[in-house]
């Protein structure tokens, strides 16, 4: 009877223990020989001005951030891995309008960014071409200058890209 009572009991224990928390980094699909990751500054093929540097930075803080990885700004040609990132679009949309004030009030911003990362013997651990970011943002500012003009739109930007962005290269998607 007693073993009866703690099956239940025992299979309630082992579901909680793959509830999905994992320690730092050890939800990375990538190779256990890499250790260290550079990432240079993204090209930037829009017309904007400086995202790139602001991307770049946010997401070697979120790679710091998330894993036990080494990471380095710089190229690095003893890195285990390299992460080269290339923003191709960026896009603002009015989402809601005021008539009254002539300002849009929220609005939709989309990057599209090609990703490679690549191991140190040029074999492709994640790549997307066509990574796409959509996010909303609330404003009460001129859109078109939005992003030129805002610096601190452009880091929240940041950030939340690059909290995609990792988490996709570490899941493998």
């Amino acid at each position: 009877m007693r073993s009866f009572l703690l099956a239940p009991l025992a299979l309630a224990l082992l579901s909680l223990s793959g509830c999905g928390y994992h320690t730092l980094g050890a939800a990375t699909h990538l190779p256990p020989g890499v250790r260290t990751i550079s990432v240079p500054v993204f090209a930037n093929q829009t017309v904007a001005n400086g995202p790139e540097t602001a991307m770049t930075e946010a997401v070697i803080r979120e790679l710091m951030a998330r894993t036990r990885f080494q990471i380095t700004p710089n190229p690095d040609p003893d890195a285990d891995a390299v992460l080269h990132g290339t923003l191709l679009k960026e896009l603002v949309t009015p989402l809601t309008y005021n008539t009254s004030t002539q300002q849009s009030s929220s609005f939709l911003v989309t990057v599209v960014a090609s990703v490679t990362l690549n191991s140190h013997d040029g074999k492709i651990l994640y790549q997307n071409k066509n990574y796409v970011y959509r996010q909303q943002y609330q404003a009460t500012t001129d859109l078109p200058t939005f992003l030129e003009e805002d610096p601190a739109a452009i880091q929240r930007l940041s950030r939340d890209f690059a909290r995609q962005l990792v988490a996709d290269v570490l899941e493998g998607f």
